[in-house]
């Protein structure tokens, strides 16, 4: 290198050194700079060999291993031979260029000097890059601290406006926090309103009753439901399905705020028919009775269509699966009594789907008495399922409440048998003989002995089977039962005895019928009684099976044949759609044609025309 460039050289080193002292982060005192400029101005620009001594770039010497220290020593002659060559070169450089093309050393001197402008060159990259660094990690410093206060403010926003992390914050210090917080317009100060109404109306939701509703629509109304109406509706859907017991609750709350915000009752609906959809698609039964309950409710105060629940029920019923129909017919179990009076049509061709149903018999014995079953339900016009209900646990002033206490008194007098206890502990003068009255209540109670495990009935019932099955026929069986001597109010258990015992034969017997028939003869309290049995068994038929449905219909067809009961069993028989189900036809079915073969059918109309 020639001494213009090294001169250069220094002077850019020097202009770091004083530039570097400048920075805030060193002083004129830093050895580090110092031993290090130094050391370059001395190598000549180059730390080469300050590595290869095992310098660092604040002049402290490194350990070296021992191993190492041959090849130090190549390198300390490497060097010495580099030295040389430099020496070489420079004077080389004096001599014409013509000497050099025929200088067999030339090129390895040409090849030298470039070396060392490359190493020049990476020396100078290298103490940029260490200058870059320096500004940078200063700069970042400058920064940091300029910032510090606007991150104590996000941090402080931060807290308000999440879930604090599972961090507890104080109601003081909370208060404190949200009182920095000027701007009402900004996310912050709105994020806080909105948590704040989300507790209020989560709260007011799981306080609500039968007996506080219109405290609580109140409160409710005094918070915006209208900007927080999806928090409303999904606390209400929540609290639904939680507790189904108090749906008719929630419907009826819901009901309220329609007639004011007609939009929550609508959005509310719509996601109990989204929630509807996507438990039906994946098969979730659970969430389709929840979400149809309310729906079948909502239908009841009239803030869904009845529109809507028939196509929900058909949507259960033309595709039939057990957890399909079952579905319907709690949603039936719920609205039904108010379809029966908004879509008398409708509820018919749904229950007429539901006999087609039942008839192919392709469900399960469970889902198929489960339709019987809504069938009695509507025979009754759901009683037991009114649309509105009424809450039962309501204090109601009693204008004649010392009247009825009197009458409760003696009644439960009656029942526990209480007499005249009372007055036995009325004074402590007549212990005497109030304890002689008391022995001579315990020996008439003694007298009569009431057995309510019905113990004695159990072996009455045994009896009269065993009698019946070991009888060869109808006249010996009579004789054997009449022997028994009955007490009173028991001939209603030999009535239903000899009815269960033709009911479950596989084919029916005439024996059963000969001797009921024998006993209405003897005693027509028979008669009336079994006058009673048919009209209980009719009313049950949706109980029994068609082997037994046939067997009692064939026993009752002899007793009207032969006259021993009375023909006016048959007033209890209304043969409409709507006041019969599919059991009760079919014994009709097998009744009618046991005495139309016994009578003739010219002969059976006209008694039933006389009866």
């Amino acid at each position: 290198m020639d001494s213009k460039t090294k001169s250069r050289q220094v002077i850019n080193l020097e202009s770091l050194q004083s530039d570097m002292r400048s920075r805030p982060h060193f002083s004129s005192s830093d050895t580090g700079i110092n031993r290090y400029v130094a050391g370059m101005k001395e190598e000549g620009y180059s730390d080469r060999k300050k590595h290869d001594d095992g310098e660092d770039h604040r002049g402290i010497r490194k350990r070296r291993p021992k191993r190492d220290s041959l090849l130090d020593e190549d390198r300390s002659g490497k060097e010495n031979k580099r030295k040389k060559s430099e020496e070489g070169e420079e004077i080389g450089l004096r001599m014409s260029y013509h000497k050099h093309e025929n200088d067999p050393t030339y090129s390895k001197r040409r090849g030298n000097r470039i070396n060392r402008e490359r190493d020049s060159k990476y020396q100078n990259e290298r103490f940029d890059k260490y200058y870059s660094n320096i500004n940078t990690k200063h700069d970042l410093q400058e920064d940091t601290f300029t910032n510090n206060s606007s991150t104590q403010q996000n941090r402080t926003v931060n807290l308000l406006t999440s879930r604090t992390g599972g961090a507890y914050i104080p109601p003081a210090k909370l208060r404190m926090m949200q009182a920095q917080i000027m701007d009402k317009s900004g996310a912050s100060y709105q994020r806080i309103e909105w948590e704040a109404l989300k507790k209020s109306i989560h709260g007011h939701i799981n306080k609500v009753n039968t007996g506080n509703i219109a405290i609580i629509v109140r409160e409710l109304l005094k918070e915006n439901i209208v900007r927080g109406r999806g928090l409303l509706c999904r606390s209400i859907i929540q609290a639904q399905a939680a507790s189904m017991t108090f749906t008719h609750v929630y419907a009826a709350l819901v009901a309220v705020i329609n007639s004011k915000f007609p939009n929550i009752g609508e959005l509310l609906l719509r996601r109990l028919v989204i929630q509807f959809r996507r438990g039906f698609k994946h098969n979730d039964k659970t969430i389709c009775i929840s979400a149809a309950t309310f729906i079948a409710h909502l239908v009841n105060q009239r803030v869904a269509h009845e529109i809507l629940a028939l196509e929900i029920l058909t949507l259960l019923v033309e595709t039939p699966t057990d957890d399909s129909v079952e579905v319907a017919i709690a949603f039936l179990k719920e609205c039904g009594m108010k379809l029966m009076e908004v879509s008398n049509k409708g509820i018919l061709a749904i229950f007429e789907m539901l006999r087609n149903i039942l008839h192919e018999g392709q469900l399960d014995k469970r889902v198929q008495y489960m339709i019987e079953v809504i069938f009695q339900v509507r025979k009754d016009e759901f009683r037991d399922h009114e649309a509105l209900l009424k809450e039962p646990y309501v204090f109601k002033f009693d204008p004649e409440y010392e009247a009825n206490e009197e009458k409760y008194s003696a009644l439960r007098k009656e029942i526990l048998d209480e007499g005249d206890s009372t007055s036995e502990s009325d004074s402590s003068l007549e212990e005497e003989n109030d304890s002689e009255e008391g022995s001579e209540n315990e020996e008439n109670n003694n007298d009569v002995i009431i057995d309510n495990t019905e113990t004695n009935l159990v072996a009455l019932r045994r009896t009269i089977y065993l009698t019946i099955n070991s009888s060869l026929d109808f006249e010996e069986c009579a004789h054997k039962l009449r022997r028994m001597e009955l007490k009173p109010g028991q001939e209603i258990e030999l009535c239903h005895m000899i009815l269960d015992c033709c009911a479950q034969q596989r084919t029916y017997e005439k024996f059963f019928g000969l001797l009921a028939e024998r006993f209405c003869r003897i005693n027509k309290e028979y008669s009336s009684l079994y006058g009673k049995i048919f009209r209980r068994i009719f009313e049950r038929t949706h109980h029994l099976k068609t082997r037994n449905l046939q067997n009692i219909a064939k026993f009752f067809s002899h007793l009207l044949f032969s006259e021993t009961i009375s023909w006016d069993v048959f007033s209890i028989i209304t043969l409409t759609e709507e006041k019969t189900t599919s059991a009760s036809r079919i014994f009709i079915k097998y009744l009618l044609q046991e005495l139309a073969e016994a009578m003739g059918l010219q002969k059976l109309s006209m008694r039933l025309k006389d009866s």
